[in-house]
């Protein structure tokens, strides 16, 4: 009995760290969704990851705006095969081309909340921050499995599939061939992983569980980006993230 006495207490110190709640939440109006295709194969691109870079010490970050940095694919027969680069990122690209009657696509190249932005580089961007949307909340106990939770401002019977997004910021890339050959380039908000679940209706709320991968990026600041479409569409309705307590 007495060495359960003391074991448990110790038993509790230890764990309790691993406990803490990890939540994030956006407010009833519309937090944007910024999306960024780029390549590091893309000489055009280095001045549009910077600019999305200097997000990072924006005081909107998070309260209005969720940045995210999608690597497509199609620039990897330059000769440099970009690590952060997928086909299916290259396909959610294409997905936005085809909705908008663009014959081809393109980097570096900007959408917010599902509407192509073509003159992002001309001033600083300050998102529209006033249609209600809804409440958006993210929570997790542990960094990798998380609750999504969303209140639509207008209720409706629409059906909804939650999307999860890894974040990788802070990141070094040395390019030793293609276009950026000899360039030192540095990312931020990097998608790693992207997972994607529909919703339950819960009361007043839908909720959806989702699962983030075990995807790494050494000695990279880890965030988390969450939105909410209507079943099928990619345009977001709100969006809510942060970052995430280092391991």
């Amino acid at each position: 009995m007495k060495v359960l006495f003391f074991a448990l207490p110790l038993l509790c110190l230890t764990m309790s760290p691993c406990a803490a709640e990890t939540q994030f939440q956006s407010g009833r109006s519309q937090i944007a969704l910024i999306e960024l295709y780029t390549s590091e194969g893309c000489s055009s691109c280095p001045p549009a990851e910077a600019w999305l870079s200097r997000l990072k010490n924006n005081p909107g970050l998070w309260k209005q705006f969720v940045p995210v940095a999608f690597h497509v694919d199609y620039w990897d027969r330059l000769g440099w095969r970009d690590r952060f680069s997928s086909r299916e990122w290259t396909a959610r690209q294409s997905r936005y081309a085809a909705l908008w009657g663009n014959e081809s696509v393109y980097t570096p190249a900007v959408v917010i909340n599902g509407r192509e932005q073509r003159g992002w580089s001309s001033s600083d961007l300050q998102p529209p921050n006033e249609k209600a949307a809804g409440v958006l909340t993210l929570t997790s106990a542990d960094g990798k499995n998380f609750s999504v939770e969303f209140q639509p401002e207008n209720g409706g019977s629409a059906d909804w599939d939650a999307h999860l997004a890894l974040l990788g910021a802070d990141i070094s890339s040395n390019v030793r061939a293609g276009e950026n050959s000899g360039r030192n380039l540095q990312h931020d908000f990097v998608v790693l992983d992207l997972q994607q679940a529909a919703m339950k209706s819960g009361g007043a709320a839908l909720r959806a569980q989702l699962t983030s991968s075990s995807a790494t990026e050494p000695r990279s600041r880890k965030a988390v980006a969450a939105w909410v479409t209507r079943r099928g569409e990619l345009a977001p309705v709100q969006a809510t993230g942060g970052w995430l307590p280092k391991q």
